[in-house]
Protein backbone atom coordinates (compact mmCIF):
# COMPACT_ATOMS: atom_id res chain seq x y z
CA UNK A 1 0.00 0.00 0.00
CA UNK A 2 2.77 2.35 1.00
CA UNK A 3 4.19 1.46 -2.69
CA UNK A 4 0.81 3.02 -4.25
CA UNK A 5 0.68 5.94 -2.27
CA UNK A 6 4.70 6.24 -2.91
CA UNK A 7 3.60 5.85 -7.02
CA UNK A 8 0.62 8.55 -6.35
CA UNK A 9 2.68 10.61 -5.11
CA UNK A 10 5.53 10.57 -7.95
CA UNK A 11 2.81 10.38 -10.64
CA UNK A 12 1.64 14.13 -9.17
CA UNK A 13 4.84 15.46 -9.02
CA UNK A 14 5.72 14.35 -12.44
CA UNK A 15 2.08 15.53 -13.48
CA UNK A 16 2.54 18.82 -11.86
CA UNK A 17 6.16 19.10 -13.31
CA UNK A 18 5.32 18.05 -17.00
CA UNK A 19 1.93 20.26 -16.90
CA UNK A 20 3.97 23.42 -15.64
CA UNK A 21 6.47 22.78 -18.20
CA UNK A 22 4.00 22.42 -20.80
CA UNK A 23 1.81 25.58 -19.90
CA UNK A 24 5.03 27.25 -19.98
CA UNK A 25 5.98 26.17 -23.19
CA UNK A 26 2.65 27.52 -24.77
CA UNK A 27 2.70 30.79 -23.04
CA UNK A 28 6.04 31.67 -24.42
CA UNK A 29 4.85 30.59 -27.82
CA UNK A 30 2.31 32.94 -27.57
CA UNK A 31 4.24 35.63 -26.24
CA UNK A 32 6.54 35.26 -29.26
CA UNK A 33 4.12 35.20 -31.22
CA UNK A 34 1.99 38.47 -29.92
CA UNK A 35 5.84 39.80 -30.17
CA UNK A 36 6.29 39.05 -33.44
CA UNK A 37 2.59 39.60 -34.93
CA UNK A 38 2.69 43.11 -32.99
CA UNK A 39 6.25 43.75 -34.77
CA UNK A 40 4.94 42.84 -38.47
CA UNK A 41 1.92 45.00 -37.62
CA UNK A 42 3.87 47.66 -36.99
CA UNK A 43 5.59 47.60 -39.65
CA UNK A 44 2.99 46.86 -42.07
CA UNK A 45 1.00 49.62 -40.58
CA UNK A 46 4.72 51.89 -41.68
CA UNK A 47 4.69 50.15 -44.97
CA UNK A 48 0.74 50.91 -45.46
CA UNK A 49 1.42 54.18 -44.80
CA UNK A 50 4.11 54.85 -47.45
CA UNK A 51 1.95 53.22 -49.72
CA UNK A 52 -0.84 55.81 -49.00
CA UNK A 53 1.84 58.22 -49.37
CA UNK A 54 2.94 57.01 -52.32
CA UNK A 55 -0.51 57.01 -54.04
CA UNK A 56 -0.64 60.91 -52.67
CA UNK A 57 2.23 61.50 -54.44
CA UNK A 58 0.91 59.97 -57.47
CA UNK A 59 -2.37 62.18 -57.31
CA UNK A 60 -0.69 65.37 -57.39
CA UNK A 61 2.03 64.42 -59.62
CA UNK A 62 -0.92 62.98 -62.31
CA UNK A 63 -2.57 67.03 -61.41
CA UNK A 64 0.23 68.76 -62.71
CA UNK A 65 -0.88 67.41 -66.01
CA UNK A 66 -4.19 68.42 -65.64
CA UNK A 67 -3.17 71.97 -64.22
CA UNK A 68 -1.17 72.32 -67.49
CA UNK A 69 -3.75 71.63 -69.78
CA UNK A 70 -6.12 74.44 -67.52
CA UNK A 71 -3.27 76.59 -68.27
CA UNK A 72 -3.25 76.52 -72.16
CA UNK A 73 -6.89 76.70 -71.54
CA UNK A 74 -6.50 79.73 -69.87
CA UNK A 75 -4.08 81.49 -71.85
CA UNK A 76 -6.18 80.40 -75.46
CA UNK A 77 -9.09 82.33 -73.81
CA UNK A 78 -7.23 84.94 -72.92
CA UNK A 79 -6.05 85.45 -76.40
CA UNK A 80 -9.60 85.30 -78.20
CA UNK A 81 -10.62 87.02 -75.36
CA UNK A 82 -12.83 84.97 -73.39
CA UNK A 83 -11.64 85.29 -69.76
CA UNK A 84 -14.65 85.98 -68.56
CA UNK A 85 -17.02 83.04 -70.28
CA UNK A 86 -13.84 80.35 -70.39
CA UNK A 87 -13.29 80.21 -66.39
CA UNK A 88 -10.02 81.16 -64.47
CA UNK A 89 -7.82 83.68 -65.52
CA UNK A 90 -3.97 82.97 -66.86
CA UNK A 91 -2.75 84.22 -63.65
CA UNK A 92 -5.39 82.02 -61.81
CA UNK A 93 -4.56 79.21 -63.41
CA UNK A 94 -0.78 79.57 -63.43
CA UNK A 95 -1.05 79.23 -59.65
CA UNK A 96 -2.59 75.55 -59.64
CA UNK A 97 0.26 73.52 -61.19
CA UNK A 98 2.26 75.62 -59.49
CA UNK A 99 0.96 74.66 -55.74
CA UNK A 100 0.60 70.98 -56.73
CA UNK A 101 4.73 71.34 -57.58
CA UNK A 102 4.79 72.45 -54.16
CA UNK A 103 2.67 70.00 -53.03
CA UNK A 104 5.17 67.05 -54.55
CA UNK A 105 8.05 68.62 -53.64
CA UNK A 106 6.90 69.12 -49.78
CA UNK A 107 5.58 65.16 -49.83
CA UNK A 108 9.00 63.81 -51.57
CA UNK A 109 11.25 66.11 -49.49
CA UNK A 110 13.02 62.82 -47.76
CA UNK A 111 13.62 62.03 -51.92
CA UNK A 112 16.59 63.58 -52.92
CA UNK A 113 16.07 62.49 -56.41
CA UNK A 114 12.30 63.20 -56.57
CA UNK A 115 13.59 67.08 -55.29
CA UNK A 116 16.10 66.86 -58.09
CA UNK A 117 13.34 65.78 -60.65
CA UNK A 118 11.34 68.42 -58.99
CA UNK A 119 13.25 71.40 -58.98
CA UNK A 120 13.81 70.94 -62.83
CA UNK A 121 10.27 70.31 -62.93
CA UNK A 122 10.16 73.93 -61.37
CA UNK A 123 12.65 75.99 -63.49
CA UNK A 124 10.63 74.59 -66.86
CA UNK A 125 7.58 75.64 -65.38
CA UNK A 126 9.30 79.08 -64.78
CA UNK A 127 10.46 78.83 -68.83
CA UNK A 128 6.96 78.12 -70.20
CA UNK A 129 5.53 80.54 -67.50
CA UNK A 130 7.47 83.25 -69.12
CA UNK A 131 6.66 82.07 -72.79
CA UNK A 132 3.28 82.32 -72.49
CA UNK A 133 3.18 85.33 -70.62
CA UNK A 134 5.29 86.93 -73.78
CA UNK A 135 2.80 85.51 -76.22
CA UNK A 136 0.36 87.83 -75.58
CA UNK A 137 2.19 91.10 -75.89
CA UNK A 138 3.56 90.51 -80.12
CA UNK A 139 6.58 90.10 -81.66
CA UNK A 140 8.16 86.37 -82.39
CA UNK A 141 6.93 85.01 -79.17
CA UNK A 142 3.21 85.76 -79.93
CA UNK A 143 3.22 84.43 -83.41
CA UNK A 144 2.71 80.95 -84.59
CA UNK A 145 6.18 80.49 -84.67
CA UNK A 146 6.62 80.59 -80.95
CA UNK A 147 4.27 78.17 -80.42
CA UNK A 148 6.12 74.84 -81.32
CA UNK A 149 8.93 76.27 -78.59
CA UNK A 150 5.94 76.63 -75.90
CA UNK A 151 5.08 73.06 -76.86
CA UNK A 152 8.40 72.18 -76.14
CA UNK A 153 8.36 73.92 -72.47
CA UNK A 154 4.81 72.01 -71.87
CA UNK A 155 6.21 68.96 -73.16
CA UNK A 156 9.51 69.22 -70.99
CA UNK A 157 7.21 69.95 -67.88
CA UNK A 158 5.00 67.07 -68.74
CA UNK A 159 8.31 64.97 -68.93
CA UNK A 160 9.63 66.26 -65.63
CA UNK A 161 5.88 65.19 -64.05
CA UNK A 162 5.89 61.58 -65.50
CA UNK A 163 9.34 61.10 -64.52
CA UNK A 164 8.58 62.30 -60.59
CA UNK A 165 5.29 59.19 -61.00
CA UNK A 166 7.78 56.36 -62.46
CA UNK A 167 9.85 56.90 -60.00
CA UNK A 168 6.88 56.93 -57.19
CA UNK A 169 5.67 53.66 -59.34
CA UNK A 170 8.92 52.23 -58.42
CA UNK A 171 8.91 52.85 -54.89
CA UNK A 172 4.97 51.70 -54.68
CA UNK A 173 6.24 48.07 -56.12
CA UNK A 174 8.83 48.07 -53.89
CA UNK A 175 6.53 49.18 -51.09
CA UNK A 176 4.48 46.85 -51.66
CA UNK A 177 6.42 43.73 -52.10
CA UNK A 178 7.80 44.48 -48.53
CA UNK A 179 3.84 44.81 -47.22
CA UNK A 180 3.35 41.21 -48.73
CA UNK A 181 6.78 40.18 -47.29
CA UNK A 182 5.63 41.44 -43.94
CA UNK A 183 2.18 39.52 -44.28
CA UNK A 184 4.08 36.71 -45.56
CA UNK A 185 6.09 36.67 -42.53
CA UNK A 186 3.31 37.23 -40.00
CA UNK A 187 1.13 34.36 -41.73
CA UNK A 188 4.46 32.11 -40.65
CA UNK A 189 4.49 33.48 -37.18
CA UNK A 190 1.06 32.61 -37.10
CA UNK A 191 0.96 29.40 -38.53
CA UNK A 192 4.57 28.50 -36.28
CA UNK A 193 2.67 29.84 -33.22
CA UNK A 194 -0.25 27.62 -34.05
CA UNK A 195 1.87 24.89 -34.95
CA UNK A 196 3.43 25.25 -31.60
CA UNK A 197 -0.15 25.42 -29.74
CA UNK A 198 -1.41 22.58 -31.80
CA UNK A 199 2.14 20.31 -30.20
CA UNK A 200 1.49 21.48 -26.55
CA UNK A 201 -1.98 20.89 -26.83
CA UNK A 202 -1.61 17.24 -28.02
CA UNK A 203 1.16 16.83 -25.31
CA UNK A 204 -0.76 18.18 -22.64
CA UNK A 205 -3.33 15.49 -23.86
CA UNK A 206 -1.48 12.76 -24.00
CA UNK A 207 0.01 13.56 -20.69
CA UNK A 208 -3.54 13.77 -18.66
CA UNK A 209 -4.80 10.43 -20.30
CA UNK A 210 -1.55 8.86 -19.26
CA UNK A 211 -1.38 10.38 -16.15
CA UNK A 212 -5.36 9.56 -15.68
CA UNK A 213 -4.81 5.75 -17.12
CA UNK A 214 -2.04 5.61 -14.52
CA UNK A 215 -4.37 7.37 -12.09
CA UNK A 216 -6.90 4.64 -12.98
CA UNK A 217 -5.20 1.57 -12.20
CA UNK A 218 -3.12 2.71 -9.05
CA UNK A 219 -6.27 3.94 -7.32
CA UNK A 220 -7.76 0.22 -8.72
CA UNK A 221 -4.65 -1.32 -6.94
CA UNK A 222 -5.38 0.79 -3.81
CA UNK A 223 -9.03 -0.16 -3.67
CA UNK A 224 -8.11 -3.90 -3.94
CA UNK A 225 -5.54 -3.26 -1.50
CA UNK A 226 -8.18 -1.57 0.63
CA UNK A 227 -10.51 -4.57 0.15
CA UNK A 228 -7.77 -6.79 1.59
CA UNK A 229 -6.45 -4.62 4.46
CA UNK A 230 -9.76 -4.30 5.67
CA UNK A 231 -9.78 -7.77 5.66
CA UNK A 232 -6.44 -8.28 6.97
CA UNK A 233 -7.50 -5.09 9.78
CA UNK A 234 -10.36 -7.23 10.53
CA UNK A 235 -8.39 -10.72 11.14
CA UNK A 236 -5.55 -8.51 13.05
CA UNK A 237 -8.55 -7.11 15.21
CA UNK A 238 -9.34 -10.11 15.96
CA UNK A 239 -5.84 -11.46 16.77
CA UNK A 240 -5.26 -8.88 18.84
CA UNK A 241 -8.89 -8.70 20.83
CA UNK A 242 -7.35 -12.45 21.58
CA UNK A 243 -4.09 -11.55 22.50
CA UNK A 244 -5.35 -8.46 24.92
CA UNK A 245 -7.67 -11.03 26.51
CA UNK A 246 -4.66 -13.53 27.09
CA UNK A 247 -2.70 -11.09 28.27
CA UNK A 248 -5.67 -10.09 30.95
CA UNK A 249 -6.04 -13.57 31.98
CA UNK A 250 -2.44 -13.80 32.33
CA UNK A 251 -2.19 -10.94 34.25
CA UNK A 252 -5.03 -12.42 36.62
CA UNK A 253 -3.20 -15.77 37.23
CA UNK A 254 -0.33 -14.72 37.25
CA UNK A 255 -1.31 -11.63 40.00
CA UNK A 256 -3.26 -14.69 41.32
CA UNK A 257 -0.28 -16.90 41.78
CA UNK A 258 1.81 -14.20 43.28
CA UNK A 259 -0.40 -13.93 46.01
CA UNK A 260 -0.84 -17.24 47.69
CA UNK A 261 3.22 -17.41 48.71
CA UNK A 262 2.91 -13.34 49.38
CA UNK A 263 0.60 -14.08 52.02
CA UNK A 264 2.57 -16.90 53.14
CA UNK A 265 5.59 -14.59 53.42
CA UNK A 266 3.16 -12.01 55.55
CA UNK A 267 1.82 -14.54 58.00
CA UNK A 268 5.72 -16.11 58.28
CA UNK A 269 6.58 -12.88 58.81
CA UNK A 270 4.01 -12.51 61.91
CA UNK A 271 5.55 -15.53 63.60
CA UNK A 272 8.90 -14.11 63.06
CA UNK A 273 7.38 -10.97 65.00
CA UNK A 274 5.83 -13.18 67.58
CA UNK A 275 9.21 -15.60 68.04
CA UNK A 276 11.18 -12.28 68.29
CA UNK A 277 8.75 -10.94 70.97
CA UNK A 278 9.39 -14.40 73.12
CA UNK A 279 13.18 -14.23 72.62
CA UNK A 280 13.55 -10.36 73.31
CA UNK A 281 11.34 -12.08 76.68
CA UNK A 282 14.51 -14.76 77.53
CA UNK A 283 16.62 -12.14 76.71
CA UNK A 284 15.50 -10.11 79.41
CA UNK A 285 15.51 -12.91 81.34
CA UNK A 286 19.04 -13.35 81.32
CA UNK A 287 20.31 -9.96 81.27
CA UNK A 288 18.60 -9.69 84.22
CA UNK A 289 19.51 -13.33 86.11
CA UNK A 290 23.34 -13.70 84.32
CA UNK A 291 24.54 -10.40 82.35
CA UNK A 292 27.65 -11.58 82.05
CA UNK A 293 26.41 -14.45 80.18
CA UNK A 294 25.24 -11.39 77.36
CA UNK A 295 27.79 -8.94 77.59
CA UNK A 296 30.67 -10.26 75.79
CA UNK A 297 31.38 -12.18 72.93
CA UNK A 298 28.91 -14.70 71.57
CA UNK A 299 26.44 -13.35 74.04
CA UNK A 300 26.45 -9.98 72.93
CA UNK A 301 26.17 -10.52 69.11
CA UNK A 302 23.15 -12.93 70.02
CA UNK A 303 21.55 -9.38 72.13
CA UNK A 304 22.67 -7.39 69.38
CA UNK A 305 21.10 -9.73 66.77
CA UNK A 306 17.48 -10.05 69.01
CA UNK A 307 17.48 -6.31 69.45
CA UNK A 308 18.74 -4.83 66.14
CA UNK A 309 19.45 -6.94 63.06
CA UNK A 310 15.90 -9.33 63.29
CA UNK A 311 13.52 -6.62 63.98
CA UNK A 312 15.42 -4.43 60.70
CA UNK A 313 15.13 -7.59 58.67
CA UNK A 314 11.30 -8.12 59.70
CA UNK A 315 10.76 -4.27 58.90
CA UNK A 316 12.01 -4.62 55.85
CA UNK A 317 10.50 -7.76 54.91
CA UNK A 318 6.83 -6.28 56.35
CA UNK A 319 7.10 -3.03 54.47
CA UNK A 320 8.71 -5.12 50.46
CA UNK A 321 5.95 -7.72 51.08
CA UNK A 322 3.11 -4.69 51.62
CA UNK A 323 4.86 -3.09 48.49
CA UNK A 324 4.23 -6.12 46.77
CA UNK A 325 0.45 -6.87 48.02
CA UNK A 326 0.14 -3.12 46.73
CA UNK A 327 1.26 -3.98 43.08
CA UNK A 328 -0.41 -7.14 43.08
CA UNK A 329 -3.48 -4.96 43.53
CA UNK A 330 -3.25 -2.86 41.06
CA UNK A 331 -2.79 -5.01 38.93
CA UNK A 332 -5.68 -7.19 39.52
CA UNK A 333 -7.46 -3.86 39.25
CA UNK A 334 -5.89 -3.17 35.59
CA UNK A 335 -7.18 -7.09 35.05
CA UNK A 336 -10.20 -7.05 36.10
CA UNK A 337 -11.09 -3.44 34.51
CA UNK A 338 -9.43 -4.68 31.16
CA UNK A 339 -12.00 -7.77 31.22
CA UNK A 340 -14.69 -5.53 32.03
CA UNK A 341 -17.85 -5.05 29.74
CA UNK A 342 -17.84 -1.13 28.47
CA UNK A 343 -21.42 -0.28 28.53
CA UNK A 344 -22.06 3.25 26.46
CA UNK A 345 -24.38 5.55 27.82
CA UNK A 346 -25.45 9.22 27.59
CA UNK A 347 -23.96 11.06 30.37
CA UNK A 348 -23.92 14.52 30.89
CA UNK A 349 -20.22 15.93 32.03
CA UNK A 350 -20.81 18.52 34.14
CA UNK A 351 -22.84 16.30 37.43
CA UNK A 352 -20.64 13.45 36.27
CA UNK A 353 -17.70 15.93 37.76
CA UNK A 354 -19.50 17.19 40.52
CA UNK A 355 -20.01 13.55 41.55
CA UNK A 356 -16.25 13.05 41.28
CA UNK A 357 -15.63 16.12 42.97
CA UNK A 358 -17.71 15.88 45.80
CA UNK A 359 -16.09 12.18 46.44
CA UNK A 360 -12.80 13.48 46.94
CA UNK A 361 -13.65 16.48 48.43
CA UNK A 362 -11.88 15.43 51.53
CA UNK A 363 -8.55 15.45 49.91
CA UNK A 364 -9.97 18.89 47.89
CA UNK A 365 -9.93 20.40 51.43
CA UNK A 366 -7.14 19.35 53.32
CA UNK A 367 -4.85 20.43 49.89
CA UNK A 368 -6.26 23.95 50.19
CA UNK A 369 -7.17 23.86 47.05
CA UNK A 370 -9.89 24.98 44.56
CA UNK A 371 -11.51 22.94 41.87
CA UNK A 372 -13.28 24.74 39.25
CA UNK A 373 -15.52 23.23 36.54
CA UNK A 374 -16.00 25.23 33.62
CA UNK A 375 -19.28 25.19 32.29
CA UNK A 376 -21.21 24.56 30.21
CA UNK A 377 -20.19 20.99 29.36
CA UNK A 378 -21.24 18.57 26.61
CA UNK A 379 -23.13 15.50 26.89
CA UNK A 380 -20.86 11.98 25.00
CA UNK A 381 -22.09 8.32 25.08
CA UNK A 382 -19.67 6.26 26.51
CA UNK A 383 -19.09 4.24 29.60
CA UNK A 384 -19.72 6.25 32.87
CA UNK A 385 -17.70 4.27 35.12
CA UNK A 386 -14.27 4.78 33.20
CA UNK A 387 -15.19 8.11 32.55
CA UNK A 388 -15.59 8.82 36.59
CA UNK A 389 -12.02 6.59 37.25
CA UNK A 390 -10.60 8.85 34.30
CA UNK A 391 -11.36 12.17 36.04
CA UNK A 392 -10.88 10.94 39.32
CA UNK A 393 -7.54 9.79 38.76
CA UNK A 394 -6.38 12.83 37.08
CA UNK A 395 -7.99 15.19 39.83
CA UNK A 396 -6.21 13.23 42.61
CA UNK A 397 -3.37 13.33 40.73
CA UNK A 398 -3.10 16.99 40.49
CA UNK A 399 -4.41 17.31 44.06
CA UNK A 400 -0.65 15.26 44.73
CA UNK A 401 1.55 17.09 43.15
CA UNK A 402 0.64 20.62 43.96
CA UNK A 403 3.02 23.18 44.23
CA UNK A 404 4.08 24.14 48.12
CA UNK A 405 4.64 28.02 47.04
CA UNK A 406 1.36 28.52 45.65
CA UNK A 407 -2.54 28.08 46.60
CA UNK A 408 -3.67 25.09 44.57
CA UNK A 409 -6.21 25.56 41.48
CA UNK A 410 -7.23 22.77 39.47
CA UNK A 411 -9.73 24.04 36.17
CA UNK A 412 -11.57 21.36 34.23
CA UNK A 413 -13.39 22.15 30.80
CA UNK A 414 -14.48 20.57 27.62
CA UNK A 415 -15.24 21.33 24.07
CA UNK A 416 -16.21 19.44 21.31
CA UNK A 417 -14.88 19.69 17.36
CA UNK A 418 -15.06 17.07 14.42
CA UNK A 419 -16.88 14.81 16.58
CA UNK A 420 -14.76 14.56 19.71
CA UNK A 421 -14.73 15.69 22.53
CA UNK A 422 -11.62 17.06 24.44
CA UNK A 423 -11.84 17.40 28.56
CA UNK A 424 -8.87 19.04 30.02
CA UNK A 425 -7.74 18.89 33.59
CA UNK A 426 -5.25 21.66 34.25
CA UNK A 427 -3.62 22.70 37.59
CA UNK A 428 -0.92 24.90 38.70
CA UNK A 429 1.15 22.44 40.14
CA UNK A 430 5.11 21.13 39.92
CA UNK A 431 4.48 20.81 36.25
CA UNK A 432 6.31 17.87 34.40
CA UNK A 433 9.33 17.94 32.46
CA UNK A 434 8.86 17.75 28.75
CA UNK A 435 11.14 14.32 28.60
CA UNK A 436 8.91 12.83 30.92
CA UNK A 437 5.48 13.45 29.34
CA UNK A 438 5.52 10.19 27.81
CA UNK A 439 7.25 8.28 30.60
CA UNK A 440 4.26 9.19 32.90
CA UNK A 441 1.85 6.99 31.38
CA UNK A 442 3.84 4.17 31.96
CA UNK A 443 3.29 1.13 33.92
CA UNK A 444 5.26 1.65 37.58
CA UNK A 445 7.36 4.89 36.13
CA UNK A 446 6.73 8.32 37.66
CA UNK A 447 8.58 11.90 37.30
CA UNK A 448 10.03 14.17 39.75
CA UNK A 449 10.62 13.85 42.90
CA UNK A 450 9.35 11.04 44.93
CA UNK A 451 7.74 12.55 47.72
CA UNK A 452 4.21 11.29 47.45
CA UNK A 453 3.16 7.95 48.11
CA UNK A 454 1.96 5.74 44.57
CA UNK A 455 3.19 2.90 42.92
CA UNK A 456 3.36 4.75 39.10
CA UNK A 457 0.17 2.99 38.22
CA UNK A 458 -2.81 5.50 37.87
CA UNK A 459 -1.54 7.27 35.04
CA UNK A 460 -1.17 4.13 33.01
CA UNK A 461 -4.76 2.52 34.36
CA UNK A 462 -5.93 6.61 32.96
CA UNK A 463 -4.43 5.54 29.11
CA UNK A 464 -5.52 1.96 28.99
CA UNK A 465 -8.96 3.33 30.22
CA UNK A 466 -9.05 6.15 27.17
CA UNK A 467 -7.81 3.54 24.83
CA UNK A 468 -10.97 1.19 25.66
CA UNK A 469 -13.20 4.42 25.19
CA UNK A 470 -11.74 5.02 21.69
CA UNK A 471 -9.79 7.87 22.72
CA UNK A 472 -6.07 9.52 23.84
CA UNK A 473 -4.30 11.20 26.61
CA UNK A 474 -1.66 13.60 26.54
CA UNK A 475 -0.02 15.85 28.89
CA UNK A 476 1.35 19.72 28.21
CA UNK A 477 3.02 20.96 31.16
CA UNK A 478 6.63 22.40 31.78
CA UNK A 479 8.31 22.40 35.53
CA UNK A 480 6.69 24.78 37.94
CA UNK A 481 4.38 25.76 35.65
CA UNK A 482 1.65 23.51 35.83
CA UNK A 483 0.11 20.65 34.07
CA UNK A 484 -2.86 20.17 31.48
CA UNK A 485 -4.00 16.79 30.63
CA UNK A 486 -5.35 16.40 28.03
CA UNK A 487 -8.22 13.35 27.14
CA UNK A 488 -9.37 12.80 23.80
CA UNK A 489 -12.93 11.15 23.55
CA UNK A 490 -15.21 10.21 20.28
CA UNK A 491 -18.78 12.04 21.40
CA UNK A 492 -20.22 8.38 20.50
CA UNK A 493 -18.67 5.16 21.94
CA UNK A 494 -19.86 2.25 19.30
CA UNK A 495 -18.68 -0.87 20.77
CA UNK A 496 -14.96 -2.37 21.99
CA UNK A 497 -14.07 -3.62 18.48
CA UNK A 498 -14.21 0.15 17.13
CA UNK A 499 -12.14 1.01 20.01
CA UNK A 500 -9.50 -1.22 19.92
CA UNK A 501 -9.38 -0.61 16.10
Amino acid sequence: MFHQLATLDRLDQRFGRTVVALVCAGFLAVLLAGAVAAYVMGRSEEQTDWVNHTFEVERHAGAIRLALEELRSARRGELLGLQGSSGASYAQAWAHPMAEIDTVARLTRDNPRQQAQLAEMHRRAQTLDRLMRSSGHGGVAGTAIGEPVRQQAAQAVEESAERVLSLEQGLLRVRIAKQGELVAIFYLVLAVAGTLLLGVAFASIMVILRYTRDLTRTRDDLRTLNANLESLVGERTQDLQRANDEIQRFAYIVSHDLRAPLVNVMGFTAELEASLKSLEGLLDEVERDTPALVGAGTGAEARDAVRLDLPEAIGFIRTSTHKMDRLINAILRLSREGRRTITPEPVMLAPLLVGVVDGIRHLVDERGAQVTIAQPMPTIVSDRLALEQILSNLIENALKYLSPARPGDIRISARQERGRTVIAVADNGRGIDPRDHERVFELFRRSGAQDQPGEGIGLAHVRALAYRLGGTIRVESALDQGATFLVDLPNQFSSEKDAVT
